[in-house]
């Protein structure tokens, strides 16, 4: 990386870098933020790059980003990330809304026979033989001034996007690929990837599945108030009340102070001041009936004879890795499989790239279209005659 670090600190400096960088078709765009203290995340630095330009621009120090996200919002210059979803999520709260187009260097990575959720220093690493400083991994990026090393630590996160961008870019269209990355680029841009509504906060607490559907109401219950809380005051949820206190709040349904007092894991500050709340939560949550897919999202058992076919169904996937030269992993584990074999359409095997390089194959297998033959030695796909339309 070059010695000189355009740190923008000043909304004048700011205005003249995305004066430059306005005819720009591409941005590379990485942030440095923290949230162990806050609900939403806290911008604590944004760093950008084309194949002229590198910056650190310091949102701390300047007020009004409004020409900068103009810029970043613009339609027509595709925002490059590596793993975007949290960049995302910050550019959502500031706006209400997700800065399209984007290209994942993370999701377009299995598709040149790279693992699946590949790290960005080891994609930098296997694509460009650079390997990256990863001291700075845990930094302090709320700190001022900025130490020189830690910029640049930042700085590199969009320095070496750039560079992979174009390459990547290019070698995915001499595989005819790209076309396949739109629907897993486009889900990217859905907005509601990036809001927590109350109501469904209960879903995401770890082993809500394993209460009874008279339990699941409370839970609901207090998990909607508890997000509506972390979210008024920008606090952590896990600060207010932690998960597995709700999940013994929601099993043993107390109806006192006193019993409410005997759960685990309550702050003595929360019984104090919200303990007459959590009671009538509670009863509110008794009169809720919760309906749940745990049914339908709960691994099946399945019998022998489907696992012969996931067998089968595996070995061409191999077959197809091979051909194509990627990560048979990257493109599909035993767990999506064995989703096809029992009829479930949430499979990753029936969307997006996955859909066009394998999983059109595999249904036709299940329907006795095609099936699997040797050849001197090696499996061959065959249409077969009398299949199923």
């Amino acid at each position: 990386m070059t010695e000189h670090i355009r740190y923008i600190d000043t909304r004048e400096a700011l205005v003249a870098l995305c004066q430059q960088l306005e005819t720009s078709p591409w941005l590379a765009l990485d942030t440095e933020f923290l949230r162990e203290k806050t609900y939403y995340p806290k911008l604590c630095l944004i760093q950008l790059a084309n194949n002229e330009f590198q910056a650190c621009v310091d949102p701390l120090t300047i007020d009004d980003l409004t020409p900068l996200l103009d810029l970043i919002y613009q339609p027509r210059i595709t925002k490059v990330f590596h793993a975007a979803r949290q960049d995302l999520e910050i550019f959502h709260h500031l706006r209400g809304e997700v800065p399209g187009p984007v290209f994942d260097t993370q999701l377009a990575a299995p598709l040149l026979g790279h693992a699946e959720q590949i790290g960005y220093g080891k994609l930098v690493e296997a694509e460009l033989g650079i390997r990256l400083d990863k001291n700075h991994a845990r930094a302090d990026w709320t700190r001022r001034p900025l130490p020189r090393a830690q910029l640049r630590y930042a700085l590199d996160d969009v320095v070496y996007l750039a560079r992979l961008y174009p390459r990547m870019r290019d070698a995915l269209a001499r595989k005819q690929r790209l076309a396949w990355l739109e629907q897993e680029f486009n889900q990217l841009l859905r907005a509601e990837n990036y809001t927590n509504p109350p109501e469904q906060a209960w879903r995401r607490i770890r082993n809500a599945h394993r209460l009874k559907p008279s339990q699941l109401g409370v839970l609901k219950t207090l998990a909607a108030w508890r997000e509506r809380r972390a979210q008024a005051s920008d606090r952590p949820r896990n600060w207010l009340c932690r998960d597995d206190a709700l999940i013994d709040l929601a099993r043993l349904q107390p109806d006192s102070l006193a019993e409410l007092g005997h759960i685990r894991g309550l702050p003595e500050k929360l019984l104090q001041r919200e303990g007459e709340t959590l009671l009538e939560l509670i009863r509110q949550g008794k009169q809720i009936e919760v309906e749940t897919d745990n049914d339908t999202h709960r691994p099946q058992k399945l019998a022998l004879a489907q696992q012969a076919v996931v067998d089968v169904l595996m070995a061409l996937i191999n077959l197809r890795a091979e051909e194509q030269g990627i990560s048979p992993t990257s493109l599909a584990g035993r767990k999506e499989v064995e989703k096809l074999v029992v009829g479930d359409g949430d499979s990753k095997l029936l969307h997006g790239w996955r859909r066009a390089m394998i999983g059109e194959d595999l249904l036709a297998m299940l329907q006795g279209r095609r099936s699997l033959h040797m050849e001197q030695g090696r499996l061959r796909i065959c249409e077969t005659p009398g299949g199923k339309d």
